[in-house]
């Protein structure tokens, strides 16, 4: 027999030669799971689950999730109504935690991820805002669909779940909003069309089984929700006070497009209280519209913690089993948080709310997780498990989040002569500011870990070697710019590059901002930097909200200012890219930037978007803001210029009503736009587009309108945008073919969708084009 320290050093080396093959296989995509990680219905692994027809992949979904159903306890379908739900061990199927997060890339915020061995790292695309300025459908499909692929391998190897509560949908009303970063910007369209391709990217499965999901995504906030912690106000207590008006058309939609256009397996009802009444124990709200309006095939979450918060902090609810029952009553059907394991019980017992409701929130649960595949046993017989590490962090991945900045990146100002700069004849550049050197400020929030990490300062120093840094502040707060260094390089250098704006100590979840001037000094950095410097300076903002950079506007010196967002893991790399004309800038703010002014004189927790004239409220948004603005949503700048023709657009739109109808009698300002009232009332814009210029470059072609001056319509609204490439003196074609009622609609105070009478402007640039709706 061997002594116990050659018998231990066997047992290391045997430990290693397994940890070593075991590796081997899982890098090379031939075992993606741990023999540890247990799936449910394995008949292999558990013989005995066989017999059961949930277990049974040939079978219907509803068919299968009520024999599940039929054999659980209430205990058993109570302990899985939270998100770390515990399974069944008797039935053979493990727990789940449902909450995973991928805002813009499988992040590690939520319990049900983890990165660790054999997979460390995933994609970190730009955040949300950055990702939306580019007005990209295809890429933010695209994004969607390369991180359910690096999700479904990290599920394949233990390291997540198969639901991801993604994307964040509510509109960015307010910039001070800490996480209006994480939102595609303030208009309902764009985050519309956001939502939906986002979410199609992640959920859709490549052999077009629509009954299946490929990972669950979740629309959240809902709804009306968009403020974390101001002044003391904070998201837990805020009653959000919202007309129906603006709930129609401003809040709501996004939400309904998720539902319906997008078939979103998820909703997230909100933390703050709509009308007085908690978002998560709204039956209207819940069963009423997303359940039955929008028939969501899906399931609906609380935010975590939200029911205590209901109780604890609201005191809607006199007891918290009256909590637990009155979500579940309401239409919530998953509980981020314990309340609804501890409390349910008794809830049931004293009557305050029936099992069947138990039974049908059980029931669109494990619903989803039958479309995931979970109930299918080992992911390796299944489509997408043969996916594993090799299929994470790949190249052409990281080349994705490198092309999705860029695209993202917005040129506000450019000074004849001063970008693209060249990388043969500039021989020196000064970079300075809080946020040239950064790496985690470049993903923002609700990330994981990434790939690598390109900084700003290495991005230009890999284009041009001389490259001078002095970060000019210790850091975003800069209570004390440090000038002396940064005015001494700059003063020497062909051109200086100033990174200056936020991070999540400025902003984030539960930290709003109070002012929307940049931080602490940096404006003085600025100024002083300017006044000195020998070349070309580029002011570059990296910030989720608006700043109030009116100064370096105005400031003839300050040659070029470029906004990038929260960029993600190749922010560096692709601001070399556009700063070196190696790629055209093309895009736009999703959101409009405000001056200093704006903070003091609006208050944050006016949900109105309209103005009103009798107090001075300015309003919300491009669509209804009366006001300065430093810069607006849409404006951004090409190192071309982009030319357009009307090629084709309606001048009289005739609405056929019955002889009976009201206004055929009376004068009448609208008409209800009801599928009935327009039914086959469809228009079409055709446009010419030029590149006039000497680069290659993609342009967004926005259609607004602005509606006749009835039910306080915006005074501008997006119908539709376009994004075409186009080379030197190309010209191409955009077609906007728009559903009368469905686009060119306002909404009455009553939230009800009417159609203006009278003259309509069509804008596309400066061009305007003007045409009558008439009956």
């Amino acid at each position: 027999m061997a002594s116990s320290k050659h018998k231990g050093y066997s047992v290391f080396l045997c430990f290693q030669l397994c940890f070593i093959v075991s590796h081997f296989f899982l890098w090379n995509n031939k075992v993606l799971a741990y023999p540890s990680v247990v799936f449910a219905c394995d008949v292999v692994k558990n013989p005995e689950v066989r017999n059961y027809r949930f277990c049974n992949k040939s079978l219907d979904v509803e068919s299968r999730v009520n024999d599940l159903q039929s054999r659980m306890t209430l205990q058993e379908k109570i302990l899985n109504l939270i998100n770390d739900a515990r399974g069944s061990s008797r039935l053979g199927f493990p727990e789940y935690n449902w909450w995973s997060e991928a805002l813009h890339g499988v992040a590690g915020t939520g319990l049900g991820t983890n990165f660790s061995s054999p997979i460390y790292r995933a994609t970190s695309f730009p955040q949300v805002i950055c990702t939306a300025a580019s007005f990209n459908t295809s890429l933010f499909y695209t994004i969607g669909k390369v991180v359910s692929t690096e999700a479904r391998a990290m599920y394949n190897v233990g390291e997540s779940g198969l639901t991801f509560w993604s994307p964040n949908v509510n509109i960015f009303r307010d910039p001070r909003w800490g996480r209006g970063q994480e939102t595609p910007g303030e208009d309902p369209l764009l985050t519309s069309r956001y939502a939906v391709s986002y979410v199609r990217g992640l959920q859709e499965r490549d052999d077009g089984d629509k009954s299946r999901l490929k990972v669950g995504a979740c629309c959240k906030h809902y709804t009306a929700y968009d403020l974390d912690n101001w002044k003391g106000i904070d998201r837990f207590h805020f009653n959000a006070l919202v007309t129906k008006q603006d709930m129609e058309d401003t809040y709501q939609p996004p939400f309904r497009s998720c539902v319906i256009d997008g078939n979103v397996a998820s909703v997230m009802c909100s933390y703050n209280q709509v009308n007085g009444k908690p978002t998560c124990a709204d039956a209207d709200l819940l069963t009423g519209v997303i359940r039955n309006q929008w028939n969501l095939n899906g399931y609906i979450s609380t935010d975590c913690d939200s029911l205590e918060v209901m109780f604890d902090k609201q005191h809607y609810t006199r007891t918290p089993e009256e909590t637990a029952a009155i979500a579940l009553k309401a239409g919530v059907d998953l509980n981020c948080g314990d309340h609804l394991r501890i409390y349910t019980p008794d809830a049931v017992q004293e009557g305050l709310v029936a099992e069947a409701d138990v039974n049908r929130a059980v029931k669109n649960n494990f619903a989803m997780l039958m479309r995931l595949g979970f109930f299918d046993g080992d992911p390796r017989q299944q489509l997408y498990g043969n996916l594993g590490p090799n299929d994470v962090c790949t190249p052409a991945n990281q080349e994705l989040a490198r092309e999705a900045a860029r695209q993202g990146f917005v040129l506000l100002k450019n000074s004849r002569g001063s970008l693209p700069l060249s990388p043969t004849a500039t021989k020196s550049i000064a970079v300075i500011g809080p946020n040239a050197n950064v790496t985690t400020t470049m993903i923002g929030d609700y990330a994981g870990t990434p790939c690598r990490y390109t900084t700003t300062l290495q991005g230009i120093t890999s284009v041009v070697p001389a490259t001078y840094f002095s970060p000019g502040c210790a850091n975003v707060g800069c209570v004390i710019a440090q000038v002396n260094d940064a005015k001494r390089i700059s003063a020497t250098a062909d051109a200086t590059v100033l990174v200056v704006g936020a991070d999540q100590s400025i902003e984030t979840e539960t930290l709003d901002r109070v002012d929307i001037s940049l931080p602490g000094q940096q404006t003085f950095l600025v100024q002083e930097v300017t006044k000195v410097s020998k070349g070309p300076v580029i002011l570059v903002i990296m910030s989720g909200g608006g700043m109030d950079v009116q100064f370096a506007k105005d400031d003839p010196k300050v040659t070029s200012i470029l906004w990038i967002g929260y960029p993600g893991e190749a922010g560096g790399a692709a601001l070399a890219d556009i700063l070196f004309g190696f790629f055209n800038p093309s895009g736009r703010l999703p959101m409009s930037w405000y001056p200093q002014s704006y903070v003091n004189n609006v208050n944050m927790t006016n949900m109105n978007m309209r103005p009103d004239p009798a107090t001075g409220y300015p309003g919300r948004t491009y669509r209804f803001y009366r006001g300065p603005t430093v810069y607006t949503f849409g404006d951004g700048l090409s190192y071309s210029e982009f030319s357009y023709h009307l090629v084709k657009a309606p001048n009289l739109l005739s609405i056929q009503l019955g002889e009976q109808h009201i206004c055929k009698r009376s004068s009448c300002k609208s008409i209800d736009a009801s599928e009935q009232t327009c039914k086959n009332a469809n228009t079409k814009i055709h446009l010419r587009v030029k590149n006039a210029g000497r680069m290659s470059g993609s342009h967004t072609v926005f259609l607004f309108s602005t509606p006749p001056n009835v039910h306080k319509s915006p005074q501008k609204q997006l119908l539709g945008f376009e994004k075409v490439f186009l080379t030197p003196k190309e010209q191409g074609m955009i077609r906007f073919n728009k559903d009368v009622c469905k686009h060119l609609s306002v909404v009455d105070k009553f939230g009800n969708k009417k159609l203006a009478l009278g003259m309509h402007v069509l804008h596309v640039g400066s061009l305007k084009h003007y045409f009558m709706v008439s009956i």
